[in-house]
């Protein structure tokens, strides 16, 4: 009974109740927070609170669409830390590539032999495009990955891009090499749907920033990708997005889409989101390379706003190679997302790996629990001729800052949860949106703005791990380490290492230091070609 009363009170004090809030409201509502105070206390607090919800309800009045901005926004490096400076240096080489018989052929291939392709006019964007969209419709249903097929939009970005190949106007690698955007990515004359029952017929008149890059860059968008609803698993109002490897298995989310997508050969190369693991997660489930670059080296205009001091945008793709080529593509200022960083991508020559300090969590590693392929990973870079460095995470409660996020998503969100439309989403349970977006309406503003204070500290222990390495390996899901990189911003890049007893793939991470995402690029991208996983393919959607 007392737990009944003290959520009506909070409710109350929240302005979700609309009552006058009374001492003995207060006295309950204090349980919630982990306070307590004297009756003379909450006899002073008391006209205060009841002030506040007027507020509250003038506050509502505006309106907030997911596309207003927080204006506070997050910076993750530390103070006295030095942004890298200097040119861009990454050069990209395409790889010599024969014209197979069968244009299907081409679905697995890499970015930078496609590139090749396209730019030796083997073959066409249209006819390459054309073989995608074939594709899409033929297994897009199947693993429940694709909401809109672009077909209209794409033969017309095809047919200009063969022409402007043919005239000489050479854009880049990405020219004319068709692609998929997670569907929280706005494109004019589309539903951008946020994989959520709510908001199915949305269509956002304005073009996501990297959107836009891409086209620049001469890409073809081929179809729009599911993601869990308001980016949270693989299940979004259409279904549940599958595995390549075992259709009876969910993709994991929440680019669900964009993973499933590329480990099928769906599309040339995908752009996914993260907050927390919604690269890394489905990269691992689906068997492809993911790339979560450091916050504020991609705009997020454009896109749908989770945590706007977590969010980030990153490619999804075949090789290590093609995410860092589509990675030198949508990087860089808009002027319109403020926490885009201006600095160089710098991308180390084979000799500048040689002398990269690269570490790894050595309990992680030395946890019998850790699989054999993580194992392995250490020996192949060893084999390499890198001198491996045992390092360990700063000691940290990073779990108790995870709240940040929930409390930056129900912002987001509040409209859905207070018109009670948060039950047009599919999922319904205790560990979904509806319940968490109010559950976080319990968060007290001081409780936030003290756990991003806190965060400030994490940034700064690992500022100082970061002066013994540049890069550091670990297990994807060891520990706390995807929760902390997402919190503090640094980038990752996961690899598929292997498979395991069910036969679906595995995967390890490269972490680098802030702004260094060229410095993991060349890490993995050594190990992967060591390797080879990348190149195994789903043989249920292989070409026949």
């Amino acid at each position: 009974m007392i737990r009944k009363i003290s959520l009506f009170a909070a409710l109350t004090i929240f302005g979700c109740e609309q009552n006058t809030v009374s001492r003995f409201d207060l006295a309950s509502a204090e349980k919630i927070m982990g306070l307590k105070f004297t009756k003379a206390e909450r006899d002073s607090l008391n006209n205060g609170v009841n002030d506040r919800l007027s507020q509250f309800e003038k506050l509502r009045s505006v309106d907030l669409p997911n596309d207003v901005a927080f204006p506070l926004y997050y910076n993750p490096h530390p103070s006295g830390m030095n942004l890298p400076t200097g040119r861009d240096k990454f050069q990209f080489h395409d790889i010599p590539t024969k014209r197979p018989e069968n244009i299907e052929q081409c679905a697995f291939m890499t970015v930078p032999q496609l590139a090749y392709l396209l730019r030796t006019q083997k073959i066409t964007s249209e006819e390459l495009t054309r073989m995608y969209i074939d594709r899409l419709k033929k297994y897009g249903p199947e693993l429940e990955c694709v909401v809109t097929i672009t077909e209209e939009l794409s033969i017309k970005q095809a047919r200009k891009a063969d022409l402007e190949i043919a005239r000489g106007k050479y854009r880049g690698p990405l020219h004319g090499i068709p692609w998929g955007a997670k569907d929280l990515l706005a494109v004019p004359g589309y539903k951008t749907t946020w994989g959520a029952a709510p908001f199915k017929d949305q269509v956002l008149n304005e073009k996501a920033t990297v959107v836009e890059k891409l086209e620049e860059a001469g890409a073809v968008l081929v179809a729009k990708l599911t993601l869990g609803a308001l980016a949270w698993g693989d299940v979004w109002y259409g279904g549940k997005t599958r595995n390549p490897w075992n259709t009876e298995q969910g993709s994991s989310g929440s680019s669900a889409g964009p993973g499933s997508a590329t480990a099928a050969g769906l599309v040339g190369f995908s752009i996914g989101s993260e907050t927390w693991g919604s690269i890394v997660s489905p990269a691992t489930r689906n068997g492809v390379t993911g790339l979560r670059p450091s916050f504020g080296t991609v705009s997020r205009s454009g896109a749908m706003a989770l945590s706007w001091s977590m969010d980030k945008l990153g490619p999804m793709t075949r090789s290590v190679e093609g995410a860092a080529i589509v990675f030198n593509t949508i990087r860089g200022v808009d002027t319109i997302d403020r926490a885009v960083m201006d600095v160089p991508f710098q991308y180390p020559s084979k000799r500048g790996l040689k002398n990269l300090r690269v570490g790894y969590i050595n309990s992680a590693f030395a946890d019998s629990a850790v699989s054999e392929n993580d194992q392995a990973v250490l020996a192949v870079l060893e084999s390499l001729g890198l001198e491996l460095i045992p390092i360990e995470l700063p000691e940290f409660p990073t779990r108790a800052l995870s709240f940040v996020l929930q409390a930056e998503a129900a912002a987001a969100f509040d409209g859905l949860t207070r018109t009670n439309r948060d039950n047009g989403l599919v999922r319904q349970i205790k560990n979904a949106w509806p319940n968490v977006f109010r559950e976080a309406r319990f968060i007290p503003a001081v409780e936030y703005i003290n756990a991003n204070r806190a965060r400030t500290i994490l940034n700064q222990k690992m500022a100082e791990l970061m002066e013994t390495v540049d890069v550091y390996i670990v297990p994807s899901f060891f520990g706390d380490n995807l929760l902390r990189t997402n919190l503090t911003g640094h980038p990752c890049v996961v690899v598929p290492n292997g498979f395991n007893e069910k036969g679906t793939p595995t995967s390890i991470s490269f972490i680098g230091d802030l702004y260094e995402d060229g410095n993991v690029l060349a890490v993995a991208k050594a190990y992967q070609e060591a390797t080879g996983w990348h190149k195994q393919y789903p043989s249920k959607f292989d070409i026949k």
